[in-house]
């Protein structure tokens, strides 16, 4: 009880408690205060993509200025480097610049407007948190020189007579003392390049060697994005401050990108529910129909960008627009509605055809979404029952939409059978894991309508664990995560469940929210040492490792795996495939192919491409050692 009520008289808590850091240790000590979650790499959102965004950020301020056309990107040996040909930063504040906390030439005047890097605190950051940082600027013929290690100043140089052009160079390894083990993944960065391009026409980017330009702005990246083919060609429209493009699809679900002054804002902001609000209003309006907004936007896959004056970000990653003003005394919501209102409107009545498609399809989305109606309410009802005594899922304490530090920690593991799920559910994390279990296999639900997520209690039970029916924004786990057995009848029940989100809920897989959990196929032990191995590999070499005659354990489910090993695989050693769609991966396509009922073709698919396996014994191994 003392432990509860925080009385324990041998709490040390006296004055000798209370410190104060520096702003070097304070990043130091909580980086995800600066650069939200830290990672190994493997995610798109993982740290040392922000410490690279950090740097960019303020290479593409300065094209924005209206000085320098293009950046160097390089990475090499986990050291990355970029330089731009901008003004360079003033030589006496180079140090400064890169190392002072809450210092910059952004905080108002008019040396910079309509930037992403507002806070100065981006780059310092980056230097704090790198075993090797250095930053170069280069003006007008003199040029200076820093080096730091992990933020403490280590030379300062300074040269005149250089005949170099004027710009900034900064590059930087990333402390492996707080990263740990680390390995970049360059289609990310090849992806963010891309992204800055989309929003800053003219800016040429050369990364490793290859260069980065779009002549067509968001019209390029919806057209690289887009995962089927869209039902007429994307309305590309822009004016002072603001650009769009807007298309439909075939498919369920909303496809947003939305940046502001060139920044990618993966989680939205003020611009993108001004953005939602503003077509369902103007469409409505030119149809003279009182259309249900998500009728209008069904199917929508569109881009916004918006130029902003001071923006105001929800946190020092800069993924969420707080601003709900574009300049002092402009309201966001009106400036965009007014836009569409007018602009959108010109357009589908110079364009009839295009006007008469989306028509077509708002209509069909009315049609299927009364259809269900009626289904759908007993399904509510249904899943409102169950909700406060749901067997099939064992919640966690922390959610997605609660405003904590965990919440991005939530996850749920979706897992086959009662074995499996099991497991999980007694050595998971029950204050941010949740697991739901399925019967068996199942529905393929390739082909059918929505109808069935709601006549199907398991689909139905699962969409509301996850709180999607009505918005992505509800989603009330961070990571949802495809847990089944690395068998043939575990892959076709991944294969069923990604059909089930690439079929109706194709926002969980485009927001980077659903995964494949990877469990160990082999466990090589002897009386010292425990290995567990993902792949045949892994297992080849462990045998060496391990010597003559370790105890091998093949596991053919997870619910062979006690409780006690199955902590350590969903712990913070978890491997995660995460489930990705590209501009090269057609949903209907794909599924067509995969799900669909060409048994024949398919068939003759597995046959040209099948893999034998054979087993390698220990004398083809060589001498264990």
């Amino acid at each position: 009880m003392a432990d509860l009520l925080n009385t324990n008289p041998n709490d040390n808590y006296g004055d000798d408690a209370i410190v104060t850091l520096s702003p070097r240790e304070h990043i130091r000590l909580r980086p995800g205060m600066y650069i939200g979650k830290l990672g190994d790499g493997a995610q798109a959102d993982d740290g040392i993509y922000v410490l690279i965004k950090e740097v960019v950020d303020n290479s593409v301020d300065e094209f924005i200025m209206g000085a320098g056309r293009q950046i160097d990107i390089s990475i090499a040996d986990n050291v990355v480097s970029v330089r731009d040909y901008g003004r360079g930063i003033p030589l006496k504040s180079l140090a400064a610049a890169v190392s002072e906390m809450n210092t910059g030439g952004k905080y108002g005047g008019s040396a910079f407007k309509k930037t992403v890097g507002l806070n100065g605190v981006g780059v310092k950051a980056v230097n704090m948190l790198s075993s090797e940082f250095t930053a170069r600027s280069v003006r007008d013929g003199e040029a200076r020189t820093v080096t730091f290690a992990q933020g403490l100043e280590q030379s300062d140089t300074w040269e005149s007579g250089v005949r170099e052009k004027n710009g900034t160079f900064i590059s930087f390894r990333v402390d492996e003392e707080v990263f740990g083990q680390y390995a970049y993944n360059l289609e990310y960065v090849e992806q963010m390049i891309r992204n800055y391009t989309y929003l800053n026409l003219g800016l040429t980017f050369r990364f490793n060697g290859n260069a980065y330009v779009s002549k067509n702005g968001l019209l390029d990246l919806l057209y690289e994005n887009m995962t089927e083919e869209p039902l007429y060609a994307p309305i590309h429209l822009s004016g002072t401050d603001i650009e769009v493009a807007i298309t439909h699809g075939t498919g369920y679900g909303e496809s947003y990108f939305s940046f502001v002054n060139g920044q990618y804002t993966s989680q939205g902001g003020t611009h993108q529910t001004a953005f939602r609000e503003a077509i369902a209003k103007t469409l409505k309006e030119f149809y003279h129909k009182d259309y249900d907004p998500s009728d209008v936007r069904t199917s929508i896959i569109a881009a916004i960008s918006v130029k902003v004056n001071d923006p105001v970000f929800e946190s020092q990653t800069k993924i969420k627009l707080g601003s709900k003003e574009i300049e002092p005394g402009v309201s966001m919501r009106n400036f965009v509605v007014d836009f569409l209102g007018q602009q959108l409107d010109n357009y589908l009545h110079k364009h009839p055809d295009t006007a008469q498609t989306i028509q077509r399809k708002i209509v069909e989305n009315e049609k299927e979404r009364k259809a269900i109606s009626g289904i759908q309410k007993k399904a509510r009802e249904t899943a409102k029952k169950v909700s406060l005594n749901n067997r099939k899922l064992r919640d966690c304490k922390v959610h997605l939409t609660d405003r904590c530090d965990d919440a991005e920690q939530s996850m749920i593991f979706i897992t086959e059978g009662n074995s499996a799920s099991g497991s999980i559910t007694k050595s998971r994390d029950v204050r941010t894991q949740a697991v739901f279990s399925l019967r068996g296999k199942p529905l393929n639900c390739f082909g059918l309508t929505k109808k069935v997520v709601y006549e199907n209690e398991e689909f139905n039970l699962l969409q509301a664990a996850l709180n999607i029916e009505e918005d992505m924004d509800n989603l009330r786990y961070n990571k949802v995560v495809i847990a089944t057995d690395a068998d043939v009848d575990g892959m076709h029940i991944r294969l069923l469940l990604m059909t089930f989100f690439l079929q109706f809920f194709p926002d969980v897989i485009r927001g980077g929210h659903l995964f494949v959990l990877q469990t160990p196929l082999f466990r090589v032990r002897n009386r010292k040492e425990t290995v567990y191995c993902y792949s045949e590999e892994e297992r080849q070499r462990a045998l060496k490792r391990l010597g003559a005659n370790p105890e091998i354990t093949r596991f053919k489910g997870l619910g062979e795996i006690s409780p006690d090993e199955f902590r350590e695989f969903i712990g913070e050693g978890m491997r995660l495939d995460r489930v990705r769609l590209t501009k090269d991966d057609p949903i209907h396509d794909m599924l067509e192919f995969y799900m669909g009922k060409n048994s024949y073709e398919r068939q003759g698919f597995i046959i040209d491409n099948l893999r034998i396996e054979e087993d390698i014994v220990a004398e083809d191994l060589g001498p264990l050692s």
